[in-house]
């Protein structure tokens, strides 16, 4: 979940990051001047400020000159993939700009919310927003779809602009690609279940799951979540495997797994040593709601099992 950051640094535009951070829910942070009552003192130079906020999913607004707000985030700015939403307005609220990471980030989206909060103007640049034009890589964030292909974006943007056809997939099935150019937007829609021996490592993890995937015929990009039992919550293999694909775990207790309904590979062993006959299965299908893409799987000491998230998940 995104976190919202006002910094202001004249007395109205204090006034205004107050009002906007609690009308949008973030936080409203001036100068030691303007501090107090809801608003955060800001105790370390801009720039520092800048650095520890300016991170994935993360929304910034520079109540303040443009130039300020740019010189401030310029050293820290890398790509569209991973540049958090920054903004700027002036203290009055009458012009609010999405500065960086308009789609991706959500800087337009918040540009046109701080906007109805002040009773300003929206200023959106980019060029299919002027055009009217759907944003591939806006709608890939507003439906839960990973780019694969980030470079692809700009190609299939100017051919839409230039009222071109263009080719955009939407599956998490690995095929060859339909069209000469071709965008891969992978729903995230599949839940991994996962059984493994005490301390198991990341990287044991991590080579089966290639080829568990590989397997299936599906991208990692599409994998939603890693469910486990509660025995494995603090399974240090499986929380650097959802670290590493910036994917949630959750795990269910042996209860929990056994009233799962459904038809699941049983194991006597697993049940005597967990309490429940089938875990990776059980709480793939339990996380996802869903039905099972592929069922248990064994490698050394590690089991997967594959479900996608029913649609109302």
């Amino acid at each position: 979940m995104s976190s919202l950051h006002v910094v202001a640094f004249t007395r109205d535009g204090a006034v205004l990051a107050r009002r906007i951070a609690n009308k949008l829910g973030g936080r409203a942070w001036a100068s030691a001047k303007y501090s107090g009552d809801g608003i955060a003192a800001l105790t370390v130079n801009l720039a520092e400020w800048a650095r520890a906020l300016f991170l994935p999913g993360n929304e910034l607004v520079f109540i303040s000159a443009c130039g300020i707000a740019v010189r401030a985030i310029a050293p820290f700015v890398r790509d569209k993939q991973s540049d958090p939403a920054v903004v700027c307005l002036d203290d009055q609220g009458r012009h609010v700009i999405s500065l960086l990471s308009g789609h991706l980030g959500g800087a337009n989206d918040l540009a046109r919310r701080i906007a109805a909060v002040t009773g300003g103007e929206a200023v959106i640049t980019t060029a299919t927003d002027v055009h009217g034009k759907t944003a591939v890589d806006e709608w890939a964030k507003k439906n839960n779809c990973a780019i694969e292909n980030i470079t692809a974006v700009k190609h299939i943007s100017s051919a839409a602009l230039d009222g071109e056809k263009i080719g955009v997939a939407v599956s998490e099935m690995t095929m060859p690609a339909p069209w000469p150019v071709t965008l891969w937007l992978r729903p995230r829609v599949l839940v991994l279940g996962v059984g493994c021996k005490r301390g198991t490592t990341f990287a044991a993890l991590g080579g089966a799951l290639d080829d568990f995937l590989a397997g299936a015929g599906v991208s990692p990009l599409s994998l939603w979540a890693i469910a486990s039992i509660d025995l494995k919550k603090d399974e240090q293999g499986l929380i650097q495997l959802s670290r590493s694909l910036s994917v949630p775990f959750f795990t269910y207790s042996a209860a929990e797994l056994a009233a799962v309904s459904g038809q699941f590979s049983a194991s006597e062993r697993v049940k005597n040593v967990t309490g429940v006959d089938n875990v990776c299965e059980r709480a793939a299908a339990l996380c996802s709601g869903g039905a099972l893409l592929r069922s248990k799987t064994r490698y050394p000491g590690i089991t997967f099992a594959l479900a996608r998230k029913s649609s109302c998940q």
